[in-house]
C-alpha cells in the first residue's frame, strides 16, 4: 500500500469532520492505519493539526499491569496500541496518575488528566466524563465501538447494577498492597450495537484516515444513546447467558 501524507491524513480528518477547536479523544490501531508518513508520531502530528493549537487531543494511556503499582512517568500502555503508548512519551503530554489513564495535551489537557477515583474508571468524574462535559468528539480509527470507553461512562450513568471483582496494586506507605474494588465490566462486544443505533439517527460519520476505517461521533451522543437503550434493558451489553464468561460474571452480580 502507498504511503498516507500527513497532509492527506489532516485533509481526511477535516472532511471526517474533526473540529478545530474540539476536544479530540482518540481509540486507533495502528496497524489498520498504517502506512503513513512518520508512523505512530506522524499520525499524532497529524490529528494535533487537525485540532489545532486551539484544541485538545486526548488518548487511553492505562496500564495493563494489574501485580505492580502505577508510575505515570514510567508504566508502559501497550495494550492500548503503539500509538497510545508513544503518545504519553512526548513532550507536553500531561498523563494522569491513575492505573485507568488517560493522557492529554492542549488547553483542557490539565484539567481531563487531573485526579480521578480508581474505583469508578469510567464515571463523569474520570477523563472521559470530562471530554463528555467538555462536548468533546470520538474517534474510533481502526476499531470498533468495543474500544469506545465512553459506552462505559453511559453505564456508570444510566446506574446499571452489574460489576466484576478487579483489583490493582498501589503504593501504602511506600509498600504495594493489593486494592480490591467492584468494576462495571464485562467482554464489550456488544458496544458494537452502537453503530447501527447511532447511525440510525445520523449520529455517526464514517470515513478513510491512512488506511483505516473511521468513526467520529459527539461524546454526547454516545452517552444519549446508550442511556435510552440501558433505561429499556440494563443488560443491552451484555451477551446472553453462557456465550461469554465475563459477561456471565457481571450478570451473576445482579442476583
Amino acid at each position: 500500500m502507498s504511503v498516507v501524507s500527513s497532509r492527506e491524513m489532516i485533509t481526511q480528518l477535516l472532511r471526517l469532520g474533526v473540529n478545530p477547536g474540539a476536544v479530540l479523544l482518540v481509540h486507533t490501531s495502528f496497524s489498520k492505519v498504517a502506512p503513513v508518513e512518520g508512523g505512530p508520531q506522524g499520525l499524532i502530528a497529524a490529528l494535533q493539526n487537525a485540532v489545532g493549537s486551539a484544541g485538545t487531543l486526548v488518548m487511553p494511556s492505562m496500564s495493563d499491569d494489574d501485580s505492580h503499582p502505577f508510575d505515570s512517568e514510567k508504566t508502559e500502555c501497550l495494550g492500548m496500541g503503539v500509538v497510545a503508548d508513544t503518545f504519553w512519551r512526548l513532550p507536553g503530554v500531561l498523563r494522569s496518575d491513575n492505573p485507568h489513564a488517560f493522557a492529554a495535551v492542549g488547553p483542557e489537557a490539565g484539567s481531563i488528566t487531573a485526579a480521578h477515583p480508581l474505583d469508578v474508571p469510567h464515571g463523569l468524574n474520570s477523563p472521559v466524563g470530562r471530554v463528555y462535559e467538555l462536548d468533546g468528539q470520538i474517534l474510533l480509527l481502526g476499531v470498533g465501538h468495543d474500544a469506545n470507553t465512553t459506552i462505559h461512562l453511559g453505564e456508570n450513568m444510566a446506574g446499571v447494577r452489574y460489576r466484576r471483582a478487579k483489583q490493582l496494586t498501589v503504593l501504602s506507605g511506600g509498600t504495594p498492597v493489593r486494592y480490591n474494588y467492584d468494576e462495571i465490566d464485562h467482554c464489550c462486544q456488544n458496544f458494537n450495537l452502537m453503530d447501527q443505533w447511532l447511525e440510525a439517527g445520523h449520529r455517526q460519520r464514517r470515513g478513510i484516515v491512512g488506511h483505516a476505517e473511521a468513526r467520529l461521533i459527539r461524546s454526547r451522543d454516545v452517552v444519549e444513546i446508550a442511556l435510552d437503550r440501558l433505561r429499556e434493558n440494563e443488560t443491552a451489553f451484555l451477551h446472553a447467558p453462557g456465550v461469554d464468561v465475563e459477561c456471565d460474571e457481571a450478570r451473576a452480580s445482579l442476583g
